[in-house]
Parts: C-alpha cells; structure tokens; sequence
C-alpha cells in the first residue's frame, strides 16, 4: 500500500483519550507544510485551515484518540487494575499485550483466571472488563515507582500488510487521520471554493466530545466526520448485518445511531462518487456515533452534513482490518468533496 509507512507510524503513536499530546505532535509535523494556519485549541483539538475563495466553511474531522485504559489501583502484589477508556469487547483481551504509560513506557500483559481453575458455569460466562488485571512481571516497588492512578494505557500491536488489507491496532480511527493528511497533501497548491478547517478532534471514543467543542467555535456551514464503519462480512453474518464490507469502496452515511446525515450531503457525495468513478457502498449503522453528530449540531447556526465511512472488521477489538482499496475511495471521495461546494444545489 502507497503511503503504509505513515499509516503505520500513525497507528503505532498512543493517544487514549484525553491524552493526545503524542499523536497530536506527529499530526501537527505532517500536515504544517500543507495548510495555513494550524492552532490547538483549549482542549486540544488540533485545527488546521486551509484558505479558500469563498467565505463559507467546511468542517472535517477525524478523531486521533484510540480506545484505550486507565489505572485505577496497585494491587499488593504488583498486578494493575484500570477502567476503561471507550468501548472494548472483554473476550478479546485475553493474554494480550498492553503499555502502561507511567514515568516510562512499560509492556504489561492482560491476565485472568486460567480455565483449569474455573467452575463449568464460569467456563460458559462471558468475560467481564472487571474480571481482568495487568501483570508487569516486576515487583510492586518497582512497579510504584513507574505506575500511578491515573496513568493511561494503550494496546500493543504493530500494523502489518495482509494481502490488500492493512492489520493492527487503533485504525478506529488513525486510518481517517490518515485519510485527512493524505487529502491535505494532495490538495496543497489547489484552488478551494471555501475555507477547510481539517480538524483532528480529542476524546471522541468518550462522548464526541472534541468534535462537540471545535464545532462550537468555528461553526461551520457544511460538515463531514470522517470515521470507521462496521464490515460484518464474515461468516454467519446475515446480509442485512453486514452495514459495509471490506474492499467494497468507501462508505457514505446515510445515518447511524446518533446522526440523520442531511439529505443533501448525502445527495452531493453520491453524486461526487458517481461522477469521478469512486466505488462506494451505502452506510446505515443501527448503534453508535461519529464526529459527524458534534459537527451537526454544535455549531451556532448548525450545518449541513454527513461522513465518509472507512469499512473495518473487527472494530473495538484488540487488531481491525481494512481494504487498501477503501482508504484510496476513502480519499478520493474526501478531496472532491473539499473541491467542489460550489457545484452544488444546496436547497432542501
């Protein structure tokens, strides 16, 4: 894949909610030589506009926060107790690797109870968050003078090539900072009807809540939140389960669980799609939230907007997966969009 490196180098920065400072730094050295004007706001949104002739504004976001743990307790022993940071599917963390981001970086493992200590009725329970713990495999003075409450945690896993797909942690949602730099770069030294604020929110895993902010105060004509989509594609799903699938071209939200898209952004990146030849896929999600719902809403006079859907298997998991051929639509999509406001009938 064209551009893996950057992903790969986006994917692997922590980031948990709240405490960007890491993915924000990388973000802000990739997109400056791209844009105009770049600006953090007060809770941490980095902003960064690119000058158009018009004087509306588009608002684009991507959120750089990743699903994620925080500490809570030290036990006796040395093993870490947390809570959790956005949604995690508890079966899926079994014996896996995690970094604790104390004074300094350290490897933990997710630990339970092993199976041969369980009783049949606990063999045929589904795991809970609190049923787990975090082994360092060091003393707990040691452990004391590395790890407070409070210390964020994130998982550990390197983003791998799978044939056309890309694997590893955290693509929920650094491929669509990817999307979004990869879409300013290409854009650089191009005309733009109106001012594009590209926007790299904080704490969406936790609420919207950088989204929700940032809209507020650059209240944006039109929005678009660019974010993952589920690609149930697998087997036993049902057709009707499926929302997107992998390798079937960018997503266009029609709605989800927290946001009707406005029928005319919607209208406008069919009609993109289909004019430039960008394979695209409907998106209805029945649970769940993007940006795209703060950039709505949030703003004084509200906007007119919709999202660009990233399909992912196995979202909220430890790994996720997603089609090479998706992220390039995923683009595609996103630079006419950013070109061609003008073009279009706004009327309801």
């Amino acid at each position: 894949m064209e551009g893996f490196d950057l992903l790969k180098k986006i994917c692997e920065v922590p980031g948990a909610p709240g405490y960007e400072q890491r993915i924000r730094n990388l973000v802000t050295e990739e997109v400056s030589a791209f844009v105009d004007e770049i600006r953090i706001d007060a809770m941490g949104n980095l902003i960064a506009v690119r000058k158009g002739i018009g004087d509306k504004r588009l608002m684009v976001a991507a959120h750089m926060d990743e699903i994620s743990f925080i500490v809570t307790h030290i036990e006796d022993e040395g093993f870490v107790r947390f809570h959790t940071l956005g949604g995690f599917d508890p079966k899926t963390l079994t014996a896996q690797r995690v970094i604790i981001h104390g004074t300094e970086d350290i490897i933990g493992v997710m630990g339970s109870k092993p199976i041969h200590l369980m009783k049949q009725e606990e063999r045929s329970k589904a795991p809970k968050i609190v049923d787990f713990f975090i082994d360092t495999g060091l003393p707990v003075d040691e452990v004391k003078k590395i790890v407070s409450i409070g210390d964020v945690i994130t998982r550990e896993r390197s983003l791998i090539q799978m044939g056309p797909c890309v694997n590893g942690k955290s693509l929920d949602n650094r491929v669509s900072v990817y999307i979004l730099i990869e879409t300013l770069r290409r854009l650089h030294g191009k005309d733009l009807p109106h001012d594009l604020y590209a926007v790299f929110t904080v704490q969406e895993e936790v609420g919207l809540r950088g989204a929700i902010s940032s809209a507020g105060h650059i209240n944006p004509h039109f929005g678009l939140g660019l974010d993952v989509t589920i690609a149930f594609d697998v087997p036993g799903a049902q057709p009707h389960e499926m929302v997107t699938k992998l390798g079937g071209g960018t997503a266009i939200k029609i709605m989800d669980g927290s946001t009707i898209c406005d029928h005319r952004m919607v209208t406008y990146l069919k009609d993109l799609a289909e004019d430039h030849a960008i394979k695209w896929q409907a998106e209805i999600l029945p649970a769940g939230g993007t940006d795209t719902a703060g950039i709505q809403r949030s703003g004084k006079d509200g906007s007119i907007a919709g999202a660009i859907s990233i399909p992912l298997r196995h979202i909220h998991q430890v790994i996720e997966m997603a089609h090479e051929d998706d992220i390039e639509a995923s683009i595609a999509l996103l630079l006419q969009a950013c070109r061609h406001l003008d073009d279009h009938k706004w009327t309801f």
